[in-house]
């Protein structure tokens, strides 16, 4: 008899179809991206919902998303209500994808009654991907890492 060897990504058999596609919306309702949430920004008007950045005040003052409100995680529970609307969706945003802070604000506002969805990548991609920030100075651009971004497209086409 001959032992059959399976790949390390078929050792587990992918989800049937119905199954996953019914994860990956699931994931879509929790998580957005820095290109989506840049887009929708840029478009102008009102985007339908806020963006919170849940770092430290030494955090937000080395950068932040422009037009974002400043709520530590550890502030949620009690500055939540005077700085948030229950009706608007909010989007939150820590340092990158090796922080959870995001995820904390995004459960605490969550169980206050919030719609939220966290914004993978975080500030570090917000950065790294070309995209304008401010701190105390004023504003400021840093090019686009060509691993993170395409070098000579408006979008990655995902």
């Amino acid at each position: 008899m001959t032992a059959i060897t399976v790949n390390p990504v078929l050792r587990v058999a992918p989800a049937a179809p119905a199954e996953a596609a019914a994860h990956f919306r699931a994931a879509l309702a929790f998580h957005t991206d820095v290109s989506d949430v840049a887009a929708a920004l840029a478009a102008g008007g009102d985007p339908g919902f806020v963006v919170v950045d849940s770092r430290s005040t030494e955090a937000w003052d080395q950068g932040h998303i422009p037009g974002a409100v400043h709520l530590p995680t550890a502030l949620v529970r009690e500055q939540a209500a005077h700085l948030l609307d229950r009706s608007v969706p909010v989007v939150t945003y820590c340092w990158g994808p090796g922080c959870n802070g995001a995820a904390r604000a995004a459960l605490a506002l969550a169980e206050l009654g919030y719609p939220v969805k966290e914004m993978l990548g975080g500030f570090e991609y917000w950065v790294r991907e070309g995209l304008e920030f401010e701190t105390w100075q004023g504003r400021e651009r840093r090019a686009p890492d060509p691993l993170t971004a395409p070098a000579d497209a408006g979008d990655c086409g995902c």
